[in-house]
C-alpha cells in the first residue's frame, strides 16, 4: 500500500530507478511539504533525489541544501515557485521528468502554494504591525516631551516693539 497519491504503475522505470522508486520520491516529496517541511523528514536518501530534480545542481550537501529553501516561510514559498516553473526535461524512461510533472500537478491541486503564501503573507503582516506598535511606542513618548517643550513659555512681562534697522546693502 502507497504513502500517498503515486503508485508505481504511474511512472516508467528508468536504467537506475524502479517505478516503485519513482513513486516512493513522489510520495516522499509530497509528504516533505505537508509536514511543513520537517527537518528528520529530509533524509540523505531523500536529499540525494530532489538535488537531482527540477533543476536543483549547485548545492554542495543536505544540510547547505536545507537551509538555502526550507528554513524560513519565505524560502519554503521560494521552493514551491521554482518547483513549479521547472519545465521537467527529458525522457521518463532516462529522468524523474514524469515524476515531476506528477508532483507539480499535486502542488497544483493541493493548493500548496496559495495555503504558504497565505502563511508568508500573515506572518509578514504580523511582523510589521509589531514594529509598527515599536516605533509608535518609541516615538509617541517622544513626541509627546518634545511638544511639552516646544510650548513657548507665557511670558508677563511686556515687550516692547522693535523698530526695524535699515542699512544700506552696497
Amino acid at each position: 500500500m502507497p504513502k500517498g497519491p503515486f503508485l508505481p504503475s504511474d511512472f516508467v522505470p528508468t536504467k537506475f530507478s524502479t517505478a516503485a522508486d519513482k513513486a516512493s520520491f513522489g510520495n516522499a516529496f509530497l509528504h516533505f511539504v505537508d509536514s511543513d517541511f520537517e527537518r528528520s523528514l529530509f533524509s540523505k536518501k531523500f536529499y540525494n533525489r530532489l538535488s537531482n530534480c527540477f533543476s536543483h545542481i549547485a548545492h554542495y550537501n543536505l544540510t547547505q541544501f536545507y537551509e538555502e529553501w526550507f528554513s524560513c516561510l519565505t524560502d519554503r514559498v521560494r521552493f514551491l515557485k521554482h518547483t513549479l516553473r521547472f519545465p521537467c526535461y527529458g525522457d521518463p524512461a532516462c529522468t524523474f521528468s514524469d515524476v515531476e510533472r506528477a508532483i507539480q500537478r499535486e502542488i497544483v491541486d493541493r493548493n500548496y502554494l496559495a495555503r504558504y503564501g497565505l502563511r508568508l503573507a500573515e506572518e509578514q503582516q504580523a511582523a510589521e504591525l509589531a514594529l509598527l506598535k515599536q516605533l509608535k511606542d518609541k516615538y509617541r513618548t517622544s513626541a509627546a516631551e518634545c511638544e511639552q517643550d516646544a510650548q513657548p513659555a507665557v511670558s508677563t512681562a511686556v515687550e516692547s516693539p522693535v523698530a526695524p534697522v535699515q542699512g544700506v546693502l552696497f
